[in-house]
C-alpha cells in the first residue's frame, strides 16, 4: 500500500499516479475475534495490483455474495469449520475475511495461468475463502469455474446462470442433490422421500430435484393461514407430490392416507431428510419403510432428535447426519459432477433458483452492507450483488 506524508511535487505526482493506475482498492469484510457479526465486522481496504499478477493467480471480481446462516455462525464462533485468521490484507491484527459463497469474475491472471480466460465465472472451490469482499487474488486452485451466461448458450442451454444461482449454488442445490442421491438407492415412478422443512429452501430443491429424478416426496410444512396457496405452490411450482401439514405428520390417524399414497406406486418411503428435529423428526421417522434413512442435516426448532426404540429394533432404521463441507472436502471430483448436473437443470429452465432479497453494493462502506444483510436474513436469504 502507497503512503503519502507530504505534498508531493508536480513530478512526483505524476509517478505516484501511473503507480496507482494499475491498482484496484478493494474493500474485505474482516473479523479479528469472534462475536456478534454487528460488533465485530468491519471493513479494510487494501490494494490488487491487476497489472503484475503472479504467475500462478487470478485476480476476480466479486459478482454477488450471500449471507448465509454458517456465515454468521462462524463470526460468532460457533461453526465447526473456521476461516484461517491471519494479516496478508495488511490487517493490523490476524484476521478473517467473512462469507463461503460468492460468484467471481476473473478480471486479470498471471502467466501459466491455464484454466482460466479474463471473463470467466468461477466460485471458491472449498469453503473459507472469504466471500465478503470487492475483489481478491487467489490461485487457480483455490477456484472452480462456471461457464458464464455467452459461454452457456454458445454451448446449447437456453439460458445462462444468473448471479443468484451462480453465488449460492454451492450449499443448498448440492445439499438437496446429494442427499437424494449418496445414500439410498430410489426407484424412480416407485419411491419416495419425506422431508420437513418442505418451504426451506434446501426442501424446494429437494421436491424439484426428486420431480426431475422421478422421485416422489412429501413435504411437511407448518400450518399457516395461506396454507392452500402454499400447497400449490409446492406442488405446482416446486415439484412435490404432496404436502402435509406438522399436525398432519404427528397425527396416526393420518397414517394410513400417506400409506394409500405409497401403495398406489408400489414403492417405499426410503429416505428422510431432516432438518427441523423434535417432534416432527419423529414423525417423519414413523414413516419411513423397513430399512430406511434419514439424514438430518440442520436443527431449526433447537430441538434435539428423538426415535423411539421400536423403529431402530422393529424397522432397523438408521439416522445419520449430513454436512455438506464434510462430504465434499476430500471429494473434488464429486463436487465437480454435482455443480454440472445443477448448472445444466439451470440452463435448461429445469431446476427454479431459490429466491434471495438482493442489494446491491454501493461503492461505500461494504461491512456496513453485510451487517444490515445479517440483521435482515430472518426475513430470507441475503444477497449482496456488485
Amino acid at each position: 500500500m502507497f503512503v503519502r506524508s507530504a505534498k508531493p511535487s508536480r513530478l512526483a505526482s505524476y509517478s505516484i499516479s501511473l503507480q496507482f493506475r494499475n491498482m484496484i482498492t478493494a474493500q474485505a469484510v474482516v473479523f479479528s475475534k469472534h462475536g456478534e457479526p454487528k460488533d465485530v465486522l468491519s471493513t479494510h481496504t487494501y490494494e490488487i495490483d491487476e497489472k503484475n499478477v503472479p504467475a500462478g493467480s487470478i485476480v476476480v471480481k466479486t459478482l454477488g455474495s450471500p449471507v448465509n446462516p454458517s456465515d454468521i455462525n462462524q463470526v460468532q464462533g460457533v461453526y465447526p469449520s473456521q476461516p484461517e485468521k491471519n494479516t496478508s490484507l495488511g490487517t493490523s491484527e490476524p484476521s478473517a475475511v467473512g462469507g463461503n459463497e460468492g460468484l467471481f469474475e476473473i478480471i486479470a491472471v498471471g502467466d501459466n495461468v491455464s484454466k482460466f480466460s479474463v471473463g470467466d465465472w468461477c466460485i471458491p472451490t472449498n469453503v473459507n475463502f472469504g466471500t465478503w469482499r470487492t475483489h481478491a487474488l487467489a490461485t487457480e486452485a483455490q477456484m472452480t469455474k462456471l461457464p458464464n451466461p455467452e459461454q452457456s448458450k454458445a454451448a446449447g442451454g437456453k439460458k445462462g446462470l444468473t448471479i443468484n444461482e451462480g453465488a449460492t449454488i454451492s450449499v443448498n442445490p448440492l445439499t438437496a442433490y446429494l442427499m437424494l442421491t449418496h445414500y439410498v438407492k430410489l426407484t424412480p415412478g416407485k419411491d419416495w422421500f419425506i422431508q420437513n422443512g418442505g418451504n426451506s429452501a434446501v426442501g424446494k430443491y429437494a421436491s424439484q430435484i426428486g420431480k426431475l429424478l422421478g422421485i416422489n416426496s412429501i413435504s411437511v410444512v407448518r400450518d399457516r393461514d395461506d396454507l392452500d396457496s402454499l400447497i400449490k405452490d409446492l406442488k405446482e411450482e416446486n415439484g412435490a407430490t404432496q404436502v402435509i401439514t406438522e399436525e398432519q405428520n404427528g397425527s396416526k390417524e393420518f397414517g394410513p392416507t400417506v400409506k394409500g399414497w405409497v401403495k398406489e406406486t408400489g414403492g417405499e418411503i426410503k429416505l428422510a431428510l431432516n432438518c427441523v428435529g423434535g417432534k416432527n423428526a419423529t414423525g417423519v421417522a414413523r414413516k419411513l419403510s423397513n430399512d430406511g434413512l434419514m439424514l438430518t442435516y440442520g436443527g431449526m426448532s433447537m430441538q434435539p432428535v428423538i426415535l423411539p426404540t421400536s423403529l431402530h429394533i422393529f424397522k432397523n432404521i438408521t439416522s445419520s447426519g449430513f454436512w455438506v463441507t464434510k462430504l465434499l472436502s476430500g471429494n473434488p471430483e464429486l463436487k465437480k459432477k454435482t455443480l454440472a448436473q445443477i448448472v445444466q437443470w439451470y440452463e435448461n429452465e429445469e431446476l427454479k433458483v431459490a429466491p434471495s432479497q438482493e442489494t446491491k453494493f454501493d461503492g461505500s462502506d461494504l461491512a456496513e452492507f453485510y451487517k444490515r444483510g445479517v440483521a435482515n436474513s430472518k426475513s430470507g436469504k441475503q444477497l449482496i450483488t456488485y
